[in-house]
């Protein structure tokens, strides 16, 4: 099992200086190799890109050799990556999406994929060609065979994802539930077919004024300034505190559902259609209800929780749990669900309920299926 474990590292000064020409210099070649293949003469291959790299690159920008060769040579790799997946999107007849020029500041990162060129021991890490170690901010949370790892600056901090080989992972979770229905929503994150409901993740809003408030200081300060990129990186700062934030509602969230339930059943929301809607888009991306659904499975998977992904069109706010009829003149403002039947409930908890139930029909055997066993 490949597990990846993201630590804060704490460098040094001249340790934080390494890591920015790493980061520098895989992003320089990244650009200078896409300008070169941009061209309509110069046809992509791997193998052309290489032959480029070993005999343009590195003799013309000899501050490559000041950071690990695998740094400049694994950009080959991204941008091979990165033209693969625009040729399945042309193929597809999708939204092509050429490969962009990396900018400074943004996403910056490198990756070192050979397990000679890093080492980890305690809270210690080792890269090639830096003499001394970094300090990590805790040690690795799986034992096992390192195979590579990726190193990322965000806010001014820098982070490792290594990516561990292991067998050790289990999680131990005993006296489940047997399902739970999961219903998203704005005002409350997610409300569970057994009652519980989690809070709004709206951690943006909550932020708003002083988000404005330093992006207003950052159009003040002349373009290019010290000033400036001090402005900038307190907005960074901000909109990184407000994305933990968020991660640890969504987190906490996904580790209860996968923890106490052997099946889950969730939505499947059309999030890029849900956020056409001017008046709620930033409420829904706030919500983070894409992420959420990745962590649901990404867990289940590990935890051998049964994933069960409701049809989009299947009408859990409309029917009732009590008989199964369905409102068809149910509004957002309707917050409680009234059924001529008699049953009166929390719009979300029915939903909820009735998630639930979808996941139990799911899995009783049809006529047809009863003969294809026999």
């Amino acid at each position: 099992m490949l597990l990846a474990h993201k630590i804060e590292l704490r460098p040094t000064p001249a340790q934080a200086i390494y890591l920015d020409k790493a980061c520098g210099s895989r992003r320089h070649c990244y650009n200078q190799l896409l300008a070169h293949f941009s061209s309509k003469e110069n046809k992509w291959s791997k193998s052309s890109a290489y032959q480029y790299y070993i005999k343009t690159l590195r003799p013309q920008f000899g501050w490559y050799t000041e950071v690990s060769a695998r740094v400049t040579r694994n950009a080959i790799d991204d941008l091979d990556n990165a033209f693969k997946h625009f040729f399945r999107r042309v193929k597809a007849k999708q939204k092509a999406g050429f490969p962009r020029f990396k900018r400074k500041d943004v996403k910056d990162s490198f990756a070192l994929r050979e397990k000679a060129k890093f080492d980890v021991k305690g809270r210690l890490l080792r890269i090639e060609k830096l003499k001394t170690k970094i300090k990590m901010r805790q040690t690795l949370r799986f034992e096992g065979q390192t195979k590579q790892i990726t190193i990322s600056k965000r806010a001014g901090k820098y982070f490792a994802s290594i990516l561990v080989e292991t067998q050790q992972y289990n999680p131990k979770d005993i006296n489940r539930q047997s399902r739970v229905g999961v219903d998203f929503g704005i005002k409350e994150l997610a409300t569970l077919s057994n009652g519980v409901v989690f809070g709004s993740n709206q951690k943006l809003k909550a932020s708003l004024n002083k988000l404005k408030k330093i992006q207003k200081n950052v159009s003040r300060k002349k373009k290019g300034s010290n000033r400036r990129a001090r402005a900038k990186l307190k907005v960074a700062k901000l909109h990184f505190h407000i994305s933990n934030q968020r991660q640890a509602v969504l987190h906490q969230l996904s580790d209860y559902v996968t923890r106490h339930f052997d099946r889950i059943v969730i939505e499947d929301l059309n999030v890029k259609g849900m956020v056409k809607n001017h008046k709620l888009a930033r409420s829904i991306s706030d919500a983070g209800f894409g992420s959420l659904r990745q962590q649901i499975e990404y867990k289940g998977r590990l935890r051998n929780c049964e994933i069960v992904i409701a049809n989009r069109f299947f009408p859990s706010s409309k029917t009732c749990s009590a008989c199964g009829s369905i409102k068809k003149d149910l509004s957002l403002s309707d917050r409680t669900y009234h059924c001529d039947c008699g049953l009166e409930i929390d719009r979300d908890l029915n939903a909820a309920i009735n998630l639930k139930h979808y996941g139990e029909d799911t899995l009783q055997p049809t006529e047809k299926r009863t003969k294809e066993i026999c």
